[in-house]
């Protein structure tokens, strides 16, 4: 089985989580791609989908979002698996009320949908995000 695993990462730790699926999905004997998904050409060589996000304000972010739909458009049927990153917090379990993935989640007939915790490091941050998060007291790690 030829499996695309693709995530859309702002600041490193979604590509992170992508890396670990496509690693475990090899040792599983799968034939996996690992692509960002703005490299994404040719959906309809791959049969299997493990798509990702980070997660902004309870959203995907657009890259991510847009290769969920072009999965619907062309590759119809074949099975997906979709997984955010976020929303930040020290839980075991994060809150999947936070995130809004419902639509994409449907769009695609995700076989599921599994929802890691956030990381954040703000010494990769913007003057803006750095300014939010302070504003907010969002925990650092």
């Amino acid at each position: 089985m030829k499996i695309l695993v693709s995530a859309a990462s702002k600041h490193g730790s979604t590509a992170g989580i992508a890396e670990a699926i496509c690693r475990h999905l090899q040792a599983a004997g799968h034939d996996v791609t690992l692509l960002e998904p703005n490299e994404v050409r040719h959906i309809e060589q791959f049969d299997a989908f493990v798509l990702g996000s980070g997660v902004y304000a309870g959203h995907w972010l657009a890259q991510g979002k847009d290769l969920v739909h072009q999965v619907a458009r062309h590759a119809e049927g074949r099975p997906v698996w979709l997984f955010s990153s976020g929303p930040l917090g020290t839980p075991a379990q994060p809150d999947h009320d936070a995130v809004d993935v419902r639509h994409l989640v449907e769009a695609v007939h995700a076989r599921s949908h599994q929802l890691f915790s956030g990381k954040l490091d703000r010494s990769v941050l913007g003057f803006a995000e750095r300014a939010i998060v302070a504003a907010v007291r969002a925990p650092e790690g």
